[in-house]
């Protein structure tokens, strides 16, 4: 009998089995594209490097907040007419 994933991410629509290993990929290539860049990056920006929608870049984001996922200092500043853009650091 194996053993059930551990539970990595939050949400009631979240099967840990199918969307972990998704879920991660993602987290560790917005972090990996952001960490330590001085670049401010918009949502768009982040979606067309990671190859992953702007809304999975969004929730990643909040998710490098988390403690859980290195409590990673995600800072943002307007742009225009409702644009934002973010960059992360230790």
């Amino acid at each position: 009998m194996t053993e059930p994933l551990p539970t990595l991410f939050d949400g009631i629509t979240i099967n840990d089995e199918r969307d972990n290993g998704r879920l991660q990929a993602q987290l560790d290539r917005v972090r990996d594209v952001t960490l330590g860049s001085l670049n401010w990056w918009t949502l768009g920006e982040l979606a067309c490097v990671t190859g992953y929608p702007e809304a999975s870049v969004s929730a990643r984001l909040r998710d490098l907040r988390k403690a859980k996922f290195g409590g990673f200092n995600v800072e943002r500043k307007y742009v225009s007419r409702g644009l934002w853009a973010y960059r992360v650091s230790r």
